[in-house]
């Protein structure tokens, strides 16, 4: 998985998201989503409440997922994370794997936009605040 930044989780399927037929609930892949995506933020030194305190809500605004092949109960499995695009808009694309074999379970990605927190815009250019964030991210690769 390619991107500016990554990061990734190892989880095993727990019990209360599988369904009757122990296959993991489809809806909880965007559960799995955040959680990664919450590691990221914090490596990037930009998390959920340093957004609200920068005076910016992030939400989501377009989520896709690709159903490859299922999981199930505990099942071991590694959650990936990575930036792609930050410019004029946050994506995040994610890709879920069987810890032991690889094999490709889901993919997806989300994409979310700065709001000002004041005046409830839409920013079309990402803030300075977390372009900065960005900067020195590339000025530390690219030493």
């Amino acid at each position: 998985m390619k991107g500016l930044l990554l990061t990734e989780m190892d989880m095993v399927i727990p019990f209360h998201d599988v369904d009757s037929m122990g296959i993991t609930w489809h809806g909880n892949y965007l559960r799995y989503f955040e959680v990664v995506r919450c590691l990221l933020l914090d490596k990037l030194g930009y998390n959920y409440r340093t957004m609200q305190q920068s005076g910016y809500a992030w939400p989501i605004v377009d989520v896709q997922v690709k159903y490859v092949k299922s999981s199930t109960f505990d099942q071991k499995i590694k959650v990936f994370a990575a930036i792609v695009e930050w410019e004029n808009r946050l994506r995040i694309n994610y890709q879920i794997v069987d810890a032991q074999t690889n094999a490709r379970i889901t993919k997806g990605y989300t994409i979310q936009a700065a709001v000002d927190i004041t005046t409830e815009e839409l920013c079309f250019v990402t803030p300075e605040v977390f372009q900065e964030k960005i900067r020195r991210l590339l000025d530390v690769s690219q030493a």
